[in-house]
């Protein structure tokens, strides 16, 4: 049976968020410990032109969203980015998980060719459902998550790739 859209989608969504709440959870831990302010990890920048750490996290959470919700041919909901502290960025996945254990793998049929619009660099983009997915979403999901996790492994935090990748058992 082939990959469907969904299986491509929501669960690796599912997985990586759950493990960057984790990830959340130890930077709190570190920061109390280390008797760092929160927000000084929270807008941290690898670099002075790339986005905060909060901003990364809710632009995870913004692609698992908009994309799940996209294929399946639904709006997404609509989160304000206010986040200041790392309950709070703990708190955002949690939503955006349980809207993802919404989606329904029926939904999901025929997403592959489903046209989705989206503006890409202020311009307005068509994508095929597929193409969207693998072009667009899963890269954007990927590299704001990894970025969030670089941030925090940048600034002492203990995390290892296991953090970022999860268990397989």
């Amino acid at each position: 049976m082939p990959l469907s859209m969904y299986q491509a989608s929501v669960p690796a969504f599912e997985r990586t968020l759950t493990n960057l709440k984790a990830i959340l959870e130890k930077a709190a831990a570190h920061a109390k410990d280390h008797k760092i302010e929160e927000s000084v990890l929270i807008g941290a920048r690898l670099f002075p032109d790339m986005l905060p750490f909060a901003k990364q996290i809710q632009i995870a959470s913004d692609f698992a969203r908009g994309t799940s919700a996209r294929l399946s041919g639904s709006e997404p909901p609509s989160f304000e980015d206010k986040e200041t502290t790392f309950a709070e960025l703990v708190t955002r996945i949690d939503k955006t998980l349980d809207y993802l254990k919404t989606m329904q793998p029926a939904k999901f049929e025929g997403a592959e060719t489903r046209e989705i619009s989206r503006p890409v660099g202020g311009k307005p983009m068509k994508f095929s459902g597929t193409d969207y997915l693998i072009k667009y979403a899963l890269p954007n999901f990927y590299f704001h998550s990894t970025t969030a996790y670089a941030i925090l492994r940048h600034n002492g935090v203990a995390l290892g790739k296991g953090d970022f990748i999860g268990s397989f058992g």
